[in-house]
């Protein structure tokens, strides 16, 4: 996805990169060492705080409003990095919701799909600048359709 926005190598291993610092034990200083400064400023950019000595669903919404947040301020570079995973995120959603239905919301920490309505509406208001874009065509269609009722 990412690579249909951009050439730029650094935007792409980020893309690659993106879920690292969130979801395993790589240290900032590893990711810096092994790819790039550069590289570790997107992921980073890109990635929450998780806050794991709490409970995933009680910090749901505020890690969310932080991401908002971030990306409405964050650079061109930034936001490609984000459209590229949440439009992938999305999709995976769809297709779920198209096979289980009502359920797939029972799959998230936010089980509430008017909260999750909110929280891909509000990226998608920050991603505008990018609204050119095939991806954010698509991805707007897609928030549009999944959340329509919300």
């Amino acid at each position: 996805i990412v690579s249909s926005m951009t050439d730029d190598p650094e935007i792409i291993a980020a893309a690659v990169l993106h879920d690292v610092l969130e979801d395993t034990p790589t240290t900032a200083e590893e990711l810096t060492e092994e790819f790039g400064r550069r590289i570790y400023d997107l992921v980073a950019a890109e990635s929450e705080d998780k806050r794991q000595d709490q409970p995933p669903e009680e910090t749901w919404e505020i890690r969310k409003q932080e991401s908002i947040e971030a990306l409405a301020n964050a650079g061109q570079d930034t936001k490609i990095l984000t459209l590229g995973d949440k439009l992938a995120n999305i999709r995976e959603m769809k297709r779920d919701y198209n096979k289980i239905g009502e359920q797939l919301w029972e799959n998230f920490n936010q089980k509430d799909p008017a909260k999750q309505a909110w929280y891909y509406q509000s990226v998608l208001e920050a991603l505008e600048p990018l609204k050119d874009q095939e991806a954010y065509k698509e991805f707007k269609v897609l928030v549009e359709t999944l959340f329509a009722e919300y």
